[in-house]
């Protein structure tokens, strides 16, 4: 099997995979969080607020998702086209919440009335709930396993995506990106807006804690399968013991306002949870709930070498480009939103 500097290619895509959907997580996390607090702020002034706050970069964080999903198809077609398929109800209600956010950001400030602002308020705030919670959902019934029978076919019901771990799931996916978005809101705002939101951050960080450490108690009980690794490669307890202390961090951070730092390790532990999920199941993809036999793994779901070792090229010129395109709009836009005739 080819390989690059002592890896294989396979495990280099479901690296980069992996890679690219951490970048869409932290970067649209906060954005989704912002938006999921959007009611809670009564003032018109202080919702104009919160949306300018993501207003510069929302859009160019929604590409890290459309690049993730490209490198998904083009890496790993046979996991593209399965889950996609098993998944298909989840996955057409998140593309209409994506839908309804971006046009609900546009569309708010075109009116002066009451009623329409109100009425795309709601919007928004409702759709960046349902991506957060389908994000949970969609990650949770992976982690839990598919029923995938012979020839991928899918044996269960149209509704079996709704159970109670993937709904877990997604309530704590929620709560993650609702704490990561008011910390991301107290380094854009100031005056009274940013002492509310300092109040909203502690309530979400207690929610997040609280779903994540149910998750958690039942990941443990009941799939097993998922800290095999960690039982076989004791050296890998390293990435769960970061996870913890980098959570641990968080509260102790904000207690001292340091809000900047305490961002920072709000994205450092959806970095880590995400690769507690990739240590747990690779080298397999989608779990067949029906028989293990019928798994989907990075070497009988990808590409051949040859097309995963030309992408891999492209892989390397593109992803430093991305990488820098979104270094420079952050560095841009930087500082507390100022108000102005171009604010939304």
């Amino acid at each position: 099997m080819s390989t690059f500097i002592g890896i294989d290619y396979p495990t280099w895509w479901y690296l980069i995979v992996g890679g690219l959907f951490s970048g869409y997580a932290i970067l649209d996390g906060f954005d989704l969080g912002a938006g999921a607090w959007h009611l809670f702020f009564k003032k018109e002034e202080s919702r104009r607020i919160a949306l300018n706050a993501i207003g510069p970069v929302w859009d160019g964080n929604e590409v890290w998702l459309v690049i993730g999903g490209g490198a998904l198809f083009a890496g790993f077609p046979v996991v593209y086209a399965t889950l996609f398929s098993f998944m298909y109800i989840p996955f057409m209600l998140f593309l209409a919440a994506l839908i309804f956010r971006a046009v609900s950001i546009e569309f708010r400030s075109k009116e002066p009335m009451k009623w329409w602002r109100q009425m795309w308020d709601v919007s928004y705030s409702v759709s960046s709930i349902m991506l957060a919670v389908l994000l949970g959902i969609v990650l949770g019934n992976v982690l839990q396993g598919i029923a995938i029978g012979p020839d991928y076919s899918f044996q269960g019901n149209w509704l079996q995506f709704l159970n109670p771990y993937a709904i877990m799931v997604g309530l704590s996916t929620l709560a993650l990106c609702m704490m990561h978005g008011a910390i991301y809101l107290t380094m854009k705002t100031e005056g009274r807006l940013f002492a509310k939101i300092t109040i909203l951050l502690r309530n979400a960080i207690v929610f997040f804690i609280t779903s994540f450490g149910l998750v958690s108690l039942y990941t443990l009980i009941y799939l097993p399968h998922l800290v095999e690794r960690l039982k076989s490669h004791p050296a890998f307890f390293i990435f769960p013991a970061l996870a913890f202390l980098s959570i641990a961090n968080i509260p102790r951070l904000v207690a001292k306002r340091r809000f900047r730092i305490a961002f920072l390790f709000s994205s450092l532990t959806v970095s880590l949870l995400l690769a507690l999920v990739a240590l747990g199941l690779y080298p397999t993809l989608l779990i067949s709930s029906v028989n293990p036999a019928y798994d989907i793994t990075i070497y009988n779901g990808a590409s051949s070498n040859k097309s995963l070792g030309i992408m891999l090229i492209f892989a390397a010129i593109g992803a430093p480009l991305v990488l820098s395109y979104t270094a420079f709009v952050f560095y841009t836009f930087r500082g507390k939103v100022k108000m102005d005739e171009t604010s939304y």
